[in-house]
């Protein structure tokens, strides 16, 4: 899908966005990505700021990062209602530039869906994390079974038109090839929900020997 076009779908549907942000929707997942985190913190495709209620600015210097305006201004809207300082970067993450191991933590929510090249943007945020920094991740990706990554993958290209998502994301060896180091990971709603910690570095680990299934 042309970029353009992708962003102003997303300005479209920012309105849907804020209100699932005031819903505090999937609260407790986005609890335990940003629990602990402390820094310098960047979060990218921030959309309209879901995950602000869950940082303890006392602890962290907060840098956003989305390429929707429509998106960026109403996270900003939140972010003075929280009484929040955020530094924000309007910008197509794809071609985002930034110091190398510029932040100690780096996080992603339901944003690896969108990109065209998502192992990219992964080994981006592996160069800009600090060496024994933290990358946390929930993404939304292939499911559990058999049954339903066949249905995903079907539905994919009317997903794709719909909400400008990829509905069949491989996000285990999107993560692998990245290089990024997992250190734990969740997967929720028939698998197709994955909260991913993880570190910069070359991954030794084998995923499936740390992962725990709701």
């Amino acid at each position: 899908m042309d970029k353009q076009k992708l962003i102003r779908k997303f300005d479209k549907q920012s309105v849907l966005y804020e209100e699932h942000t005031r819903k505090r929707m999937l609260k407790e997942w986005r609890q335990q990505i940003i629990e602990n985190i402390h820094g310098d913190v960047l979060e990218i495709a921030v959309g309209t700021g879901a995950n602000f209620p869950y940082y303890d600015m006392a602890r962290i210097h907060l840098t956003a990062a989305d390429f929707s305006p429509m998106m960026l201004r109403r996270a900003a809207e939140i972010a003075d209602e929280l009484q929040m300082q955020v530094h924000f970067i309007e910008s197509d993450i794809e071609k985002l530039q930034l110091p190398e191991q510029s932040f100690d933590a780096i996080v992603s929510t339901l944003s690896l869906c969108g990109y065209d090249d998502p192992v990219q943007v992964l080994r981006n945020l592996k160069r800009w994390c600090r060496p024994g920094g933290q990358i946390r991740l929930m993404e939304h990706g292939l499911g559990g079974n058999l049954i339903l990554r066949s249905a995903q993958r079907v539905v994919n290209p009317i997903a794709r038109q719909i909400s400008g998502c990829h509905w069949n994301r491989d996000i285990i060896q999107m993560v692998k090839g990245s290089g990024l180091q997992i250190e734990r990971m969740e997967r929720h709603m028939g698998g197709m929900i994955y909260l991913i910690w993880a570190t910069p570095g070359k991954s030794e680990i084998d995923p499936a020997n740390h992962l725990s299934q709701g």
